[in-house]
């Protein structure tokens, strides 16, 4: 879902609070685009008419693109985190060297890649063998037969470990048809980061698992009482992987959920605007400065340069916040994501490789995910790159290595929890027609999910109220599913 993300100054939305231009964290954060992890306000997944129309234009193309190539050369399209920026570094000294496989890269940002990748495997083009996908997108395109099957490739290949893939991500690799379509480079769920000193300051206790009504009363509390520093800090950015990741599941846990298990719409629901207003209301009166124009990286920065004292957002986010010359490292602590009704809220998000069924070198391309989803990548950027650079959450066995546990001592356990807790098929109260959390596993959802957060936003930003916002919501998402999903 995060990565390890900045934003400059001169780049930031006006009244958006931001992090020093020139400080080392944000030149290494400021390499990439807020996701949107899950995540990060990605342009809408339409339907296969609708993909293939995508324009995948977008500058920030590196290593020369897609094409034929011959047998020894894979073409790799994939998102511009920087965790696959040491990746590109990485593969001529190593896997090049070993295997003989030339990787050409095609690099984007998030929305221009899913729009690319979106074009490319609905049209099985066949440019690209390997591409970065998301467990959002794994469902729809494993129907839609986009996605070459790994099983074969896994079960020859013995020293890759797929037993060592944690639980959750594994599942949300797999299709309906029982079969693995993707391999993890990293992953992650979200949980509540707040700093340590200024609660002590003030006296507070942060539990392990704390309410969002307890988080709410400790935001109100610590406004202020720091000079400079806002309560909370949660995403009002519009899009469905921005504002709607983080909200979605507050709505989980407050009971309530994008459709039953009919499909029937619920997003005026009482529990839907319930934790709606409650967001809204808890953003607006303590949150951080221009919050309607907030995404993952605004936040980030904001926590970072102390403008917030919590933030609830994703898993991925510590290793910035604790890495070598982080303003707040060492200040900051972790614990699950805020509940209502539920005993866990946490979501689930990958930055998986996917094969493109269409690809004539499926064999490289598996030898090239084998290595970079591998143990053995994880150890070479360790001892290459530095161990709070390892492309972690998805292995148990990264959390069971003495080198990782020292480097991110202060997170590690928490991320690894929180992941394990996620559960897609089972997020909230009742049942759903589609697994997800923070999303609903339909390729019309995000589409859908973008428009009803420009609403979202609009009442983040005072314009109309959260009621409005999710009226019409009501009818954005009763259209949806109309035709297609409601019997």
């Amino acid at each position: 879902m995060a990565g390890r993300q900045g934003l400059s100054k001169k780049d930031a939305a006006p009244g958006v609070f931001t992090s020093a231009a020139n400080s080392p964290l944000s030149r290494r954060v400021a390499t990439t685009l807020s996701r949107r992890a899950a995540l990060g306000g990605a342009a809408g997944v339409g339907t296969a008419a609708a993909l293939s129309a995508c324009s995948g234009a977008g500058g920030g193309t590196t290593g020369g693109g897609g094409g034929g190539g011959d047998s020894k050369t894979i073409n790799v399209i994939m998102v511009n985190n920087p965790q696959m920026v040491d990746l590109q570094k990485l593969t001529a000294d190593n896997f090049t060297k070993d295997t003989g496989i030339t990787v050409k890269y095609t690099v984007l940002p998030e929305n221009d890649v899913r729009d690319k990748i979106s074009q490319e495997f609905s049209s099985q083009a066949g440019q690209y063998d390997v591409a970065s996908i998301s467990n959002y997108e794994v469902p729809f395109y494993s129907k839609n037969d986009w996605l070459a099957p790994m099983d074969d490739f896994i079960e020859a290949d013995s020293a890759f470990g797929q037993d060592d893939i944690l639980k959750p991500l594994a599942t949300a690799l797999t299709g309906d048809d029982g079969k693995v379509y993707g391999e993890p480079f990293y992953g992650e769920s979200s949980f509540l980061m707040y700093r340590k000193d200024v609660f002590e300051a003030n006296g507070i206790t942060m539990p392990d698992k704390p309410t969002w009504d307890e988080v709410a009363g400790f935001a109100a509390q610590l406004d202020g009482k720091t000079p400079g520093m806002k309560g909370i800090a949660l995403r009002g950015q519009p899009g469905w992987g921005q504002v709607f990741a983080p909200l979605t599941t507050v709505v989980n846990t407050f009971g309530g959920t994008w459709f039953d298990e009919d499909w029937t719409a619920q997003v005026n629901a009482p529990e839907f605007v319930a934790a709606t207003k409650f967001y809204v209301d808890l953003v607006t009166a303590h949150g951080e400065s221009g919050a309607p124009q907030a995404g993952f990286t605004e936040c980030l920065n904001g926590m970072t340069q102390s403008q917030v004292a919590m933030w609830y957002d994703a898993t991925s986010a510590a290793g910035s916040l604790d890495a070598s010359g982080s303003p707040v490292a060492g200040k900051m602590g972790y614990v699950a994501a805020p509940v209502s009704q539920t005993g866990s809220s946490g979501w689930l998000y990958t930055w998986a490789w996917g094969i493109q069924k269409a690809s004539k070198n499926q064999e490289n391309a598996w030898k090239f995910v084998s290595w970079a989803s591998s143990k053995e990548y994880e150890e070479l950027v360790g001892a290459q790159v530095g161990w709070a650079s390892v492309p972690a959450g998805k292995r148990n066995s990264t959390y069971e290595n003495a080198d990782y546990q020292k480097s991110a001592a202060p997170f590690y356990k928490a991320t690894q929890d929180a992941i394990n807790a996620a559960n897609p098929e089972d997020p909230g109260v009742q049942k759903r027609p589609a697994a997800g959390i923070q999303f609903v596993a339909i390729p019309e959802f995000a589409d859908m999910a973008t428009q009803v957060s420009q609403l979202v936003s609009s009442a983040i930003a005072g314009q109309m109220s959260v009621e409005d916002a999710l009226d019409q919501g009501q009818d954005l998402a009763t259209k949806l599913v109309s035709d297609k999903y409601k019997k």
